[in-house]
């Protein structure tokens, strides 16, 4: 079972990705899909309660890159990096999903290019976002018609 996570603050440009995702792929996905937004940790007991084998939280990062690119993090790199660009670290909530499930977990992270608020997704993430989009709808295919 596999849960999904968007994570970000829709009205931050870039940093609104990880629930613009989820957007496109709920309902759409073999997973269950939440919308967490700037607070993951609201969102805990729901993750918790679905009793998943694997966690992605998806989220914009600091990966050092061009801007749309992005990577997939396990739990170890996580906790070493301190990637997010929110206040409160991916790992606190990582460490607490860990204490309360046998889920593998891991950060789909995509570097971002502007978060300034009131703009919209920046270009390169826009195709991010369709790229990734599209690999979930292959991994993780919807078995009854959309």
């Amino acid at each position: 079972k596999v849960v999904l996570v968007g994570i970000g603050h829709p009205l931050r440009g870039d940093d609104g990705l990880g629930p613009a995702l989820i957007g496109r792929l709920k309902g759409r996905v073999r997973a269950v899909c939440l919308d967490a937004g700037s607070a993951p940790e609201n969102y805990a007991g729901a993750v918790i309660r679905e009793a998943p084998d694997t966690v992605l939280l998806i989220d914009a990062v600091h990966l050092e890159k061009p801007p749309g690119s992005w990577d997939i993090l396990e739990e170890e790199a996580i906790a070493r990096t301190g990637l997010s660009t929110h206040d409160l670290s991916p790992a606190m909530f990582i460490e607490y999903l860990r204490s309360r499930t046998r889920a593998r977990i891991y950060l789909l992270g995509v570097q971002p290019e502007n978060m300034t608020l009131g703009d919209p997704i920046s270009a390169s993430v826009q195709e991010t976002l369709g790229t990734i989009e599209e690999n979930m709808k292959e991994v993780l295919p919807c078995t009854s018609p959309t």
